[in-house]
């Protein structure tokens, strides 16, 4: 699902010429509106329906005028037993009321209390029978606020529609309402007055009138989740556009207000070319025997609905984020909210995809505002850990962006081809494809395809919290190398170390190369050679990974060449040569393993000076000596005394 927000970019396409592209400002709207949709969830945690069965096809009738709330109808549901069972339960509100329930013609008896029609067969079902029941029922859907099932007005017209997500669709019609069955396959038979229009899922089959009725009745044949089971009804204007995906010329299908006719018109083009460029990363587009569509609707956003997006208005952010959903929310759907991020943080990936495509010239900005976000609070995790909460559910900066960024570290980890051949082989697991998944299944394919594992990347950032700052010092060695010490410390304590590859970009005025260390501990230290003398590096310059208040110190050029530490031919001394240090006044220091000071020595260099240490009273074991000048050289080694 996704929202509008202000623009912080002005930055036209050539099609889109009318409306700035924004990017993260209509993700922060998105999840607002999101949010208030869901509001619903304070009072509804769980579905009712029984898990004793699975629905494999609804036939919906339904009866609607936009000018009246009320709905009537009847659902039919096939299904298939999973248990032995003399009951079975759907979700419906009490708002409606059920008439009768019907099987194969025959009148059984039934209980509707508390959001849940219960209907009793008259003989036990086995596991493993298929079996239909028709339920019959009427009633004013109870107002929501923000979604399930709307009527509203445009241009003085009025206009129905529903929105049902997360656990919506109980409030208006009979059905499974949870996160764990997908009918196979709709069909929707929707009476209005003669004067509307009504849009659904799939394939429009028919438009009938009778009198002052008409009867549309939209097919779709591909498994679908609950929540993404919709209609619209008001006098909408329609027309059509086609895209070449592959070999499949793609029937794009749109219904908006007449009075915004003009603007969906023009900014249509821009979906269909997004449309192509998904099908190319991830492949074809999930629905291709049937149609991509796009609904205008009064909510201040869009909502994914399968092969039918609702949106607000035709804003390129927008129906990119709306259409990433067909393959990352709707193909495979989140299992739990818990794992929300999966098609949330997903389709806000595959937008910011699109924008760099768009709009290369503002990749690293996005990018930085993205990180600046996510870093804006230091903790948070993309793991949902309060599912009763729906603010936290739909964190924009959590869910959305956070979500987001995790795909850009693992691309950055794994590579382009790796990184989408494992997203590819995510969407056509043949365990998960036009179903439900988990994070678990995501990582899964991705080990599979990459043959790492990543326990330590979900384990750090899916469930974890918070980021690293990095300090890096470095120093340039003889022949264009340069010495690195990387160090990081963490945001919140639920991560005591962040394990990353990081890109250092090393430059001086004319030259400048990028370099990645993969930096698995603190004070690792890395020799490269960058095949110039550099003078500022920087750290992640492409915005790859979720850092912020990184640093980096040069200390002085050459400094572990211009001091030689090595042992006398005498018991109890060493050496120390330091050469090239100018006339400065310097100290040395020499520490015990335990941190205590146990030698202090200040004097003067007048360029050079070579020198015996006495190490008598010194035990057997390991020390730490340290020299400081007053011209900012530093050095430390650790000596071994046996």
């Amino acid at each position: 699902m996704k929202k509008v927000v202000s623009t912080i970019i002005f930055l036209y396409s050539t099609v889109y010429a009318q409306t700035p592209f924004n990017n993260l400002n209509q993700i922060n709207k998105i999840s607002f509106f999101e949010r208030k949709a869901f509001s619903r969830l304070k009072a509804v945690k769980n579905p009712a329906a029984f898990n004793n069965f699975d629905v494999t096809y609804y036939r919906c009738t339904w009866r609607t005028d936009p000018a009246v709330r009320y709905i009537s109808g009847s659902v039919t549901s096939y299904f298939l037993m999973k248990e032995d069972a003399p009951n079975i339960v759907y979700d419906l509100s009490d708002s409606m009321v059920v008439d009768s329930v019907k099987q194969r013609g025959n009148l059984l008896s039934f209980s509707h209390t508390n959001n849940a029609v219960k209907i009793n067969f008259t003989s036990l079902i086995s596991s493993g029978s298929f079996d239909s029941v028709s339920i019959y029922y009427h009633g004013t859907p109870a107002n929501t606020g923000f979604g399930s099932f709307i009527n509203s007005v445009h241009d003085s017209v009025p206009v129905m529609w529903t929105l049902s997500e997360p656990y919506g669709a109980r409030d208006w019609w009979p059905c499974k309402n949870g996160l764990d069955d997908k009918a196979d396959s709709i069909d929707i038979y929707i009476i209005t007055p003669s004067q509307y229009t009504a849009a659904s899922n799939g394939i429009r089959q028919s438009e009938i009138i009778e009198g002052n009725t008409k009867i549309t009745h939209w097919k779709h044949r591909y498994p679908i989740a609950t929540y993404l089971i919709c209609m619209a009804v008001t006098n909408y204007a329609e027309f059509e556009n086609h895209v070449q995906v592959g070999n499949v010329d793609l029937l794009m299908q749109t219904f908006c207000y007449p009075e915004n006719l003009a603007l969906f018109q023009q900014n249509t083009p821009l979906v269909l070319s997004t449309l192509q460029y998904y099908s190319k990363i991830f492949g074809p587009y999930p629905f291709i025997k049937e149609k991509y569509g796009q609904v205008q609707f009064g909510w201040g956003g869009g909502m994914e609905h399968q092969t039918s997006t609702f949106i607000v208005t035709p804003n390129e952010t927008l129906m990119a984020h709306e259409l990433a959903h067909q393959w990352f929310g709707d193909k495979i759907t989140c299992a739990s909210w818990q794992d929300i991020w999966l098609n949330e943080g997903f389709a806000t990936y595959l937008t910011s995809m699109d924008a760099e495509v768009l709009f290369p010239q503002l990749t690293l900005l996005l990018r930085r505002q993205e990180i600046e976000k996510i870093t804006s609070l230091p903790g948070g995790s993309v793991f949902v850990d309060d599912t009763t909460n729906v603010n936290r559910i739909f964190d924009s900066r959590l869910t959305y962006t956070k979500g987001s960024h995790l795909l850009y570290m693992l691309r950055w980890i794994l590579g382009d081809s790796v990184f989408f051949r494992g997203m590819r082989s995510y969407l056509n697991d043949p365990t998960l494809t036009y179903g439900f998944a988990t994070t678990k299944d995501f990582q899964r394919n991705l080990e599979k395809v990459s043959g790492v594992n990543l326990d330590y990347f979900f384990n750090e950032w899916f469930y974890g919290q918070g980021y690293p700052s990095y300090h890096v010092q470095w120093s340039q060695l003889d022949n264009n190398f340069v010495r690195i010490k990387i160090n990081q410390v963490t945001s919140n304590p639920s991560v005591k170390f962040f394990e990353l590859p990081v890109a250092l970009q090393f430059k001086n005025a004319n030259q400048e190369k990028t370099i990645v260390v993969n930096n698995k501990s603190n004070g690792e230290i890395f020799i490269r050679d960058i095949g110039f003398a550099a003078d500022s590096v920087i750290i992640d310059p492409d915005y790859w990974l979720i850092t912020a208040n990184n640093t980096s110190e040069k200390l002085e050029e050459n400094v572990q060449n211009k001091v030689d530490v090595f042992p006398s031919p005498f018991l109890n001394q060493f050496y120390i040569n330091m050469r090239n240090f100018g006339s400065t006044n310097a100290s040395l220091k020499i520490y015990d393993s335990k941190g205590s000071l146990l030698l202090k020595n200040h004097f003067a260099i007048s360029n050079s000076l070579f020198f015996t240490v006495n190490t008598q009273n010194f035990a057997r074991g390991i020390y730490f000596l340290k020299i400081e000048t007053d011209n900012g050289i530093k050095f430390a080694k650790k000596l071994l005394k046996q």
